[in-house]
């Protein structure tokens, strides 16, 4: 039986979005099938305008319920002050069902994300989300230093052990590297083959 993983994104400004790309990338080199989900947004058109924001995403919104589906969820998570966004805490928020019945116990969860500046909280906002895995006994696979290019000091390089990542600059004009676009994929791959090796030694 192939390993399914979903990967779950909010990306307003789509730096998220091209770092999920290369995650996708990864976790089918690894032989599992994926699907790309993004949360639903919960500003206002108007609010999005303001904000500059780009157009939405095409890609499915995905349910709660749908978090149970998979072997495995990659997280894609922009930083708010050192933590994940309002619109990815609503969705995590609403699976108070599938706490009480243990459905998501035994799941993988992996994360990504991006920040405006390097200080900007892309560990903090890996810790402050592990919380609700460690609630739900969902396994956190960490990315570690699997890459060599998160020992990179020549240049700007987002991500860390908790997960690949971008750092955008604060009006969003800075877009993932090629460096950081490989790490996601690197992490894609990785997240894959384990799930992968769970799900088999499991069936």
């Amino acid at each position: 039986m192939t390993a399914t993983v979903y990967i779950v994104i909010h990306s307003i400004f789509h730096h998220i979005y091209k770092l999920s790309l290369e995650v996708q990338k990864g976790l089918e080199e690894s032989g599992v099938k994926t699907k790309l989900f993004q949360v639903e947004e919960t500003l206002s058109e108007d609010i999005l305008k303001k904000m500059h924001a780009l157009p939405k995403l095409d890609l499915p919104v995905i349910t709660a319920e749908q978090l149970t589906e998979p072997d495995g969820i990659i997280f894609g998570i922009p930083t708010r002050f050192g933590t994940m966004s309002a619109q990815m805490k609503t969705l995590l928020d609403s699976t108070g069902k599938l706490w009480s019945t243990g459905a998501l116990s035994g799941k993988f969860a992996g994360t990504f994300f991006s920040t405006a500046s390097q200080s900007g909280g892309q560990e903090t906002t890996a810790l402050t989300t592990v919380t609700y895995f460690a609630h739900h006994g969902m396994i956190y696979v960490p990315f570690g230093y699997a890459n060599v290019n998160l020992f990179n000091v020549d240049e700007v390089v987002g991500g860390s052990p908790y997960g690949a990542g971008t750092v955008t600059n604060g009006d969003g004009s800075r877009q993932p590297s090629a460096i950081e676009l490989g790490i996601a994929r690197n992490q894609g791959e990785n997240f894959g083959k384990i799930v992968s090796t769970f799900v088999l030694g499991k069936n």
